[in-house]
């Protein structure tokens, strides 16, 4: 939406890119930056320190700023259904799925995010229907990941399918919370939605960890392992949710979930430059089938850009009118 002066037109253009730029930039990192803390820190207890201190930061930075709780009881349910599943399945099968495969095939797995979202955004938005051209995207994407997949097993037996599997199974939790909380159109600041998401996904998380991990305090805690986890928490986390949800009223969910095609190259350049880490031939060819798949899905039809081009005609002549 464009209000005010040029200048501020101008401003509000500027900070869309670069939050979904720096979203891109971030999300390559943390994969690597996972799977460094996993060398020292159980998944469970990993994930739920991680969101603690996240949580701890947000609230922060919102006290005195803006409204702490949502207006609606009926949000309290909304953001704990989607708490949990963002942040308790996806994180937790994400981190545990890195104990045995590598940060660049977590990440192309996890690009099958933006897969089923647009599934799931065709029953509850009913301004994102399903198009031919997606679905057909969609099914080479998942004939990727089953590659991948069958090759895991193959070659690494049982555990890192099962991995795979896993991290293929959060991302469509993560889907589905993005749709629903979406479809929802809260009136909540961005920093403190994903702050109560937090709080309900890590809740139990906190609970199981302790049982069984044991007392956080007789971890491994390393420099390495604490620079992660900070750097999980405060960056890949604290500012990441908050651009997230700042972005989800402004862009579509097809287009904000493209974030998912540019991070896996990111995170295997980085994961082969400092991680050490390899990937197959057949890995490398069922990743060219999930990445070729997301294109199709968000290459831009014809009559979506005819709308655009519509729609942009009108925003530039509505102040002169």
């Amino acid at each position: 939406m464009f209000v005010g002066n040029s200048g501020t037109r101008k401003r509000i253009d500027w900070r869309i890119p670069a939050a979904w730029l720096t979203l891109c930039i971030v999300w390559s990192s943390t994969w690597l930056a996972i799977k460094v803390g996993l060398r020292d820190l159980p998944p469970i207890s990993y994930v739920a320190i991680r969101f603690l201190i996240a949580i701890v930061a947000l609230i922060a930075v919102s006290v005195g700023h803006t409204r702490l709780r949502p207006k609606r009881r009926s949000d309290y349910g909304v953001l704990a259904f989607t708490g949990v599943l963002m942040f308790a399945i996806n994180y937790v099968l994400l981190f545990w799925g890195e104990l045995y495969v590598s940060s660049g095939l977590a990440a192309i797995l996890q690009a099958s995010i933006p897969i089923f979202g647009m599934v799931f955004a065709h029953w509850l938005l009913p301004e994102e229907p399903l198009r031919w051209q997606r679905l057909l995207g969609a099914f080479v994407s998942i004939g990727g990941v089953a590659l991948i997949c069958a090759r895991l097993l193959s070659f690494n037996g049982w555990l890192a399918f099962l991995g795979g599997l896993g991290i293929t199974i959060g991302a469509a939790s993560a889907a589905f919370s993005n749709v629903l909380l979406k479809s929802r159109r809260m009136d909540l600041a961005p920093a403190m939605m994903a702050a109560w998401q937090m709080i309900f996904g890590t809740a139990p998380l906190l609970v199981i960890g302790f049982i069984v991990d044991g007392n956080p305090a007789r971890f491994h805690w390393t420099g390495t392992a604490i620079f992660c986890l900070l750097y999980l928490a405060i960056i890949g986390s604290s500012l990441t949710f908050l651009l997230l949800y700042w972005l989800m009223p402004l862009m579509s969910v097809t287009k904000l979930q493209t974030i998912s095609l540019i991070t896996p190259p990111g995170a295997i350049a980085l994961g082969w430059a400092l991680g050490g880490e390899r990937l197959s031939v057949w890995s490398l060819l069922g990743a060219c089938f999930v990445l070729a798949g997301v294109w199709m899905i968000f290459r831009p039809l014809a009559d979506e850009k005819e709308a655009a081009e519509r729609a942009l005609e009108s925003q530039v002549a509505a102040p002169r009118a």
